[in-house]
């Protein structure tokens, strides 16, 4: 059975927003991916970024230093 683990979770308000934090996070080395936007979570963009909660600090400096516009930063319990 799987189990469910807790992920950071970066909401946007636009799909190009999500794609630009996609950029960004590869570019400095920050490990996630782009997930459809998990139903506990309301934004006006359907995707989000995921990654590590412990990448929390340096997701909200890639976020202010890129000028990206994130909705929320939120923390979720994810099948892995």
């Amino acid at each position: 059975m799987r189990e469910k683990k807790e992920k950071l979770v970066v909401s946007f308000l636009t799909t190009t927003q999500a794609m630009a934090a996609e950029k960004y996070c590869l570019k400095n080395q920050i490990p996630g991916r782009i997930i459809p936007l998990p139903s506990e979570i309301s934004a006006e963009c359907g995707i989000a970024w995921c990654t590590e909660p412990e990448e929390e600090e340096r997701i909200r400096q890639v976020i202010n230093d890129g000028g990206i516009q994130a909705k929320g930063i939120h923390r979720v319990s994810l099948y892995s």
